[in-house]
């Protein structure tokens, strides 16, 4: 074990962004507009970007911290009992009693795995860099942003390179941003001298004018800086990264044989390279890690089997 995984190996991983409630309807087949449909199933289920991740690095054995805000009441209940059950850190979740808690609509295909997402959420504050200002950075060895509000975001990231800056290397935080939505305000993580890992969307590839994760690496290589990993997942062309020292890294997909559930599969594929960068893995294995992790969510409803699947993997 190397000097750096045995100073950080009792760390935790933080996840910062969004858990709302997700309300999903499993249908034979997406129904047509006006009409009067029958559910496979439906189920209530934890989501939001952070905290899907958060799911994820638990059941592969990473010990993980959520870091958001959650409103009062029945829904936020079943939300805080979720995150117990999988032993995540809940103690930096604020929680806001006048807000209503946000809410995912999904209607999941049987026939095509695809899921459509409804969304609403009106009034609940996105953690602040006051809140952040909070934490005990010593508690991390990485810290992973959803990209949402990014100029509160920034300067979160900047608390965390004064903290680094006062430590040797092996006892530094790795920060990690997901940059998903294809929002102009966003892009200013690209450019963000500290971040080290960035993830990016087949989404806001495409919004910025690339047509392969390759070239999209390629592009936005003169957005982030020297030294730091970008990595672009694309569906059914597996993932590609760019290491830092400009090399390329492919991992194909790993399809499951039928696919049934594809919601938080991008979420899965983030935990899972967290969870084997953050371990001291190199940055091919952990594309491919996670290229096979979130291949084979696809192939069932929700995440219980994650911890199955990969037992023996590792």
């Amino acid at each position: 074990m190397s000097v750096r995984s045995m100073e950080q190996k009792d760390k935790k991983v933080l996840c910062i962004g969004l858990v709302c409630l997700d309300i999903i309807s499993v249908v034979d087949k997406y129904p047509e507009e006006d009409t009067d449909n029958r559910c496979v199933s439906q189920r209530w289920q934890r989501g939001g970007n952070a905290s899907n991740s958060c799911t994820v690095l638990s059941l592969l054995g990473t010990s993980c911290a959520f870091m958001g805000s959650l409103c009062a009441g029945p829904v936020a209940s079943f939300i805080l009992e979720d995150f117990q059950k999988l032993n995540i850190d809940m103690s930096l979740v604020s929680e806001h009693a006048q807000c209503v808690t946000p809410t995912s609509l999904v209607i999941s295909s049987s026939s095509t795995g695809s899921r459509t997402i409804l969304h609403i959420n009106r009034n609940v504050p996105d953690v602040t860099a006051e809140d952040f200002s909070k934490v005990d950075l010593s508690h991390f060895k990485w810290i992973h942003w959803e990209g949402r509000n990014v100029d509160e975001q920034l300067k979160m990231i900047q608390q965390v390179a004064r903290h680094n800056a006062a430590l040797p290397l092996q006892q530094q935080i790795t920060i990690s941003v997901e940059i998903e939505k294809p929002r102009e305000p966003l892009y200013e993580l690209f450019a963000y001298g500290d971040v080290v890992n960035v993830f990016v969307s087949k989404d806001v590839a495409r919004h910025l004018g690339f047509q392969t994760p390759q070239t999209a690496l390629e592009g936005l290589r003169c957005r982030v800086k020297v030294g730091a990993v970008v990595i672009c997942a694309w569906a059914e062309k597996g993932a590609d990264a760019l290491a830092p020292d400009g090399l390329l890294v492919h991992s194909d997909a790993f399809p499951p044989e039928r696919l049934v559930d594809t919601l938080g599969a991008g979420d899965t594929f983030n935990a899972a390279v967290i969870h084997k960068l953050s371990n001291g893995a190199r940055l091919e294995e952990a594309l491919t890690f996670g290229c096979r992790v979130a291949g084979g969510k696809c192939g069932f409803h929700g995440y219980g089997g994650i911890a199955d699947m990969v037992t023996g993997q590792e």
